[in-house]
């Protein structure tokens, strides 16, 4: 089979097309050809600076494709389905770039009917990114279904990305009424393509007041990009006990937020990672995601917010490049050919 692999960290240079043979799956895993490889931030930057303990890494933490092999011990996944995966590479050297990838059970999720393979290897780290986010509040939801937002009203920072557009349709999908930040003309677009409510523009010196003409009381959860640059505003728009759930260091590795108008507001301030946040709420995020999938909340492409760039898997560098260089929406790697 052919897999993309590196074996010391650096630059997309380091990547090479290979052939393998495919490994079988052992307890508890299963083996997905893969149909399509979804790229984010974290592959690119993990490839970059995180040392190799292994000969040979394959990278891409998300993807999409059908069950091939069902080893020992695995319920609920037969050969044919067709499935999302994601961290696949996580403590593993088994990412997504690649033919067959052999990864834990408990990171394969079956596809509902009718959801394609672009959709699905768009899910992984931004939608479940996003779920966390929205089900980190003092007084809950920790599950997303239809209503579980209603009367809530949530603040999107960077609503063009990845995770912004996710978070978009999750809170829509939800009932929350969205209020969403954008840079440009383009992304503000593509924020409303995604069921934002309300589009903002930055920088603005009135940003701050726009948001709470749209919310008096204040929002109620903030989904944060760049809390470098927007801690000071998102304590200023909060409602009290509201949120302010932090994913990435955009502009910025270090932040200051006032104090006293944060402990006034019972402010929760929730950092958070998929690779450490925990199993129970990996599998919560993978049901309630699967549910909005089934419900068709989370469509991509131009039309819905989040357009596609494509590479084929002999050039999952440039693929890598372009998520480094802040591509606008997602950016996937055609693996199978006869699948997509």
């Amino acid at each position: 089979m052919r897999a993309v692999v590196y074996s010391q960290p650096g630059p997309s240079s380091v990547l090479e097309l290979t052939e393998r043979e495919p490994a079988a799956p052992g307890p508890d895993e299963v083996r997905v050809r893969v149909a399509v490889s979804g790229v984010n931030p974290t592959d690119w930057k993990a490839r970059a600076g995180k040392p190799v303990e292994v000969a040979e890494m394959v990278p891409n933490q998300d993807g999409a494709g059908v069950v091939d092999a069902v080893g020992s011990g695995v319920d609920g996944l037969t050969v044919g389905d067709r499935v999302w995966l994601f961290l696949a590479a996580h403590e593993r050297p088994t990412g997504t770039a690649q033919e067959f990838t052999v990864v834990p059970a408990s990171r394969v999720v079956r596809l509902p009917e009718g959801i394609g393979f672009d959709v699905a290897a768009s899910l992984g780290v931004p939608a479940m990114t996003a779920h966390r986010a929205l089900t980190v509040h003092e007084f809950g939801p920790t599950r997303l279904s239809p209503g579980a937002l209603d009367g809530r009203t949530v603040l999107v920072q960077g609503g063009a990305g990845a995770v912004g557009h996710a978070a978009i349709q999750l809170a829509v999908w939800a009932g929350a009424t969205v209020i969403a930040t954008v840079s440009s003309d383009d992304k503000a677009e593509l924020a409303r393509a995604a069921g934002a409510h309300h589009v903002l523009h930055y920088p603005d010196a009135e940003l701050a007041a726009r948001v709470l003409a749209l919310a008096p009381a204040g929002v109620d959860h903030v989904v944060e990009v760049a809390p470098a640059q927007n801690a000071a505003l998102d304590v200023e728009v909060l409602a009290n006990h509201g949120s302010i759930a932090y994913y990435a260091n955009n502009n910025g590795d270090e932040f200051t937020a006032p104090i006293v108008a944060s402990f006034a507001k019972n402010a929760r301030w929730q950092g958070l990672l998929l690779y450490t946040v925990g199993p129970e709420p990996l599998a919560a995020a993978a049901d309630d995601i699967t549910a909005a999938l089934e419900a068709g909340a989370l469509p991509v492409g131009a039309e819905a917010g989040l357009p596609i760039t494509w590479f084929p898997l002999e050039e999952t560098a440039s693929a890598h490049d372009a998520v480094e260089a802040g591509v606008t929406g997602k950016v996937l790697i055609r693996v199978a050919d006869d699948l997509v």
